[in-house]
């Protein structure tokens, strides 16, 4: 046997070009990692959509609800001030003139009404279900009952609701924001139950469910989405507010929103003289164009989440919040930009609402504290005018009808205030039912949602007995 010397040079060579080939597949495995990632992140969260061109079939005549109508939340003008609606201000339960339905699954939402049909989510907690009913406004009879939704509803506090949106009706459909695996879906029903399109918005994920409304501007309907996300969407950005074509459900345009668990409702009004989207949220009140999604104007506050949507008259915007502290802020609405400096009008820390939204009517700016306190003040100057105790814990927002003031408790206590009073109490009737939705009337009716029902009053004699709603039936 003999001995052969080893190549001094060979095995260095083969070491460096073993390393080599590791360090390649490193470096690739870290490349595709890279790109892994980055596809995530492009994927994840909001992307915004900028409106530069109209998009298909865009041209849809506007809603034009009648003057008895409640085609959305806060009525047909946004402000839940309905001066030619002259519901009845004093009534004696289950008489002649008035009907309890009850309603299948649960909810806390408010309904809409357009015509002779009554418009109201409902879950099935068990089956996890979402569903629209459609009522008939003069009985209470079920025509329809259309599952929208099966499965993946976030899960909430036992004080929340995985459903506490109210319907937009324009007429021709009947549209719904639901969150559901992880996502928020718009969908949008005709008026007899069909499903015509359903199309996802953007990431959504909170801890207290979904409760904004959508809102209707020309062709558009308008959905906020204010949360933080869950996940890889937590981190690019879940927020958004999105606009979807009413026929089609086209994304419109669509912009970032504050990673925060807001849960106001968007309005759009003619605000200093041209049309403005308004909403509260973590940080700012903001306005934008509603036609595209720009902003006009934005002014800082202190608020950590807004719940609420802000009032409003010609000239100014009104918000309020309690989180991490109350406050209470009156805009003037005519800048651009930044106006935290310019545009401040006045700022008070009392009387402040978290839940229920305030009100403003013929200069005055009504706030319904969660903990049972209605207040008037000065629109003008934030000076208190009147205040009254009203008892119980507060979560329905105050309603204007015809000449009188509608507040209602979770105890389930409707109060009923004459306007142009020192808050003058003319009928306290306790329903034997929580409430957490706001009243609304429609023509001479006054409709309030309990856990249990719905109740309708009328100050007509024509008004039969409730007809007992039929089985619920899916459909779509």
């Amino acid at each position: 046997m003999y001995w052969l010397p080893q190549n001094p040079f060979r095995q260095p060579n083969a070491v460096a070009i073993l390393t080599a080939i590791r360090g390649g597949r490193v470096l690739l495995a870290g490349l595709l990692v890279a790109v892994v990632i980055a596809s995530t992140f492009r994927n994840a969260g909001v992307r915004e959509i900028d409106r530069v061109h109209e998009p298909a079939n865009f041209a849809v005549v506007d809603a034009h609800p009648a003057p008895g109508d409640w085609p959305w939340w806060r009525g047909v003008d946004q402000s839940n001030a309905a001066t030619l609606l002259h519901p009845p201000a004093q009534w004696i339960l289950r008489d002649s003139r008035s009907w309890v339905a009850p309603v299948t699954g649960h909810g806390r939402t408010a309904l809409c009404s357009w015509g002779h049909q009554l418009f109201l989510p409902t879950i099935d907690k068990v089956r996890e279900t979402v569903s629209m009913q459609a009522l008939e406004s003069s009985t209470g009879r079920l025509l329809w009952q259309t599952e929208l939704h099966c499965g993946g509803l976030l899960p909430i506090p036992a004080r929340g609701s995985q459903i506490s949106t109210t319907p937009a009706c324009d007429g021709r459909h009947v549209y719904i924001a639901s969150a559901v695996n992880g996502s928020l879906w718009v969908s949008a029903i005709d008026l007899t139950g069909r499903i015509v399109w359903q199309r996802e918005a953007g990431p959504y994920y909170s801890k207290w469910g979904y409760s904004s409304s959508p809102t209707i501007y020309k062709s558009m309907v308008i959905v906020a989405a204010d949360n933080r996300g869950t996940g890889i969407d937590r981190l690019a950005g879940a927020g958004s507010l999105v606009a979807l074509h009413r026929h089609t459900g086209e994304i419109v345009w669509r912009i970032r929103r504050p990673a925060a668990d807001s849960l106001g409702t968007p309005v759009v009004a003619k605000v200093a003289g041209r049309d403005q989207l308004l909403l509260a949220g973590k940080g700012q009140i903001a306005s934008y164009d509603p036609a595209t999604g720009k902003s006009l104007w934005s002014c800082n506050w202190s608020a950590e989440r807004a719940i609420n949507s802000v009032a409003f008259d010609d000239q100014h915007v009104y918000a309020s919040a309690r989180q991490p502290r109350p406050e209470m802020l009156c805009i003037r609405a005519d800048g651009s930009g930044d106006v935290t400096r310019t545009n401040i009008v006045w700022r008070t820390g009392k009387s402040v609402s978290d839940g229920p939204s305030p009100v403003v009517f013929d200069g005055a700016l009504y706030s319904l504290s969660d903990d049972g306190f209605i207040t008037s003040l000065d629109a003008a100057t934030g000076q208190p005018l009147w205040k009254r105790r009203l008892g119980g814990t507060c979560s329905a927002s105050p309603m204007i009808a015809g000449n009188h003031l509608y507040c209602c408790n979770e105890e389930g206590t409707v109060f009923v205030i004459r306007l142009g009073t020192k808050g003058e109490l003319v009928a306290q009737i306790p329903l034997g039912e929580p409430i957490f939705t706001s009243p609304i009337a429609s023509e001479h009716r006054l409709y309030i949602r309990t856990l249990a029902g719905l109740h309708c009053i009328s100050s007509s004699e024509e008004i039969p007995l409730a007809i007992q709603p039929e089985a619920t039936r899916g459909r779509g």
